[in-house]
């Protein structure tokens, strides 16, 4: 019988055969997954960003729910209402809204008002919903993952600090490599004849029982040093560098910290070790980090991304 660990690899090697030239972006998904995060996506039109959650959910035997986000959109469209119904006993009956499923595309999660944001943040955060004084719980497997387009901001609202906060991850998703653009139209023309064969999906149990296992990965002092070090050059980067300091207004919150240790036990567990090192940590700490430093107008004006203070930071900040 295949192991926990052969699971989750046989689960992303499908996804890998559905999203060709987007192993990246495949890894990251599935470590958010792992962490039991949120994670935000972002790139251009047509980057296989909503295959990708379908590709997930087919393959993960687990409920999907896709909410379109327009700007008339309500909170209700997201959460539920109560339907009165004057035959029931209970006058008023829940309708649960697409919120309570295992997997959630917010897809375009910027072009729906702030209220609309809000409503995700306690589902996000607290894993339930708060409706006419009642409170309803979302499924044990629950995950939201958001896309956004970060060229078009016609008509957009930009996500506030305190929802970006929430997604353990901003995976940045760019164009395919020549042979892979090549396999993609291989793909496409088969699957409209309709060539491609369907697997039976993993049991979404899999995933409590590797989540048990990275528990138990450790995260021993110079791994823990390196990572407290990393979000401290975010807050005091003054101490650090000099361009850090001109670029970074406000650094990561705890959460950050948070979302390095995780992630980075996921990373390890994935390759087949019970303990981090600092290339665990380098692997995943931009995606963690990019969304929660808040840059200097110097910065923009210098065309200084979140990234390349990520990378400045990481020169100076030495593994122990």
């Amino acid at each position: 019988m295949a192991t926990t660990l052969e699971q989750i690899k046989l689960l992303r090697s499908r996804m890998q055969a559905a999203i060709i030239g987007q192993e990246n972006v495949i890894d990251k998904i599935l470590i958010a997954l792992l962490t039991d995060g949120n994670v935000l996506l972002e790139g251009l039109p047509g980057l296989a960003k909503t295959r990708a959650v379908k590709s997930l959910a087919q393959n993960l035997d687990s409920k999907l729910s896709r909410i379109q986000f327009t700007p008339d959109l309500l909170p209700s469209d997201i959460t539920g209402t109560e339907i009165y119904q004057p035959q029931a006993e209970e006058k008023f009956v829940f309708q649960p809204g697409p919120i309570f499923s295992n997997l959630v595309l917010a897809d375009e999660i910027n072009r729906a008002p702030a209220k609309v944001q809000a409503a995700l943040l306690e589902a996000m955060e607290e894993r339930q919903v708060s409706v006419a004084g009642k409170t309803h719980k979302m499924e044990p497997l629950f995950m939201v993952l958001a896309t956004q387009n970060p060229v078009e901001q016609e008509g957009t609202y930009p996500l506030p600090e305190a929802q970006l906060d929430r997604f353990v991850m901003k995976v940045l998703i760019e164009y395919p490599d020549t042979d892979s653009e090549r396999k993609i139209m291989e793909l496409v023309r088969n699957e409209t004849k309709g060539d491609t064969k369907k697997e039976e999906p993993i049991l979404k149990d899999i995933v409590f029982d590797a989540r048990k296992e990275i528990n138990n990965v450790q995260v021993k002092e110079p791994a823990e040093n390196y990572i407290v070090d990393i979000i401290s050059a975010t807050r005091y980067p003054a101490k650090f560098s000099p361009d850090a300091a001109k670029w970074i207004n406000y650094g990561a919150s705890p959460r950050g910290t948070i979302g390095i240790d995780r992630c980075a036990r996921v990373v390890a567990w994935l390759n087949g070790r019970d303990y981090v090192t600092a290339d665990d940590v380098r692997y995943i700490v931009h995606d963690v980090l990019r969304h929660r430093l808040i840059l200097t107008y110097e910065a923009n004006a210098e065309g200084v991304n979140a990234d390349k203070v990520i990378d400045e930071l990481l020169k100076v900040v030495a593994v122990v």
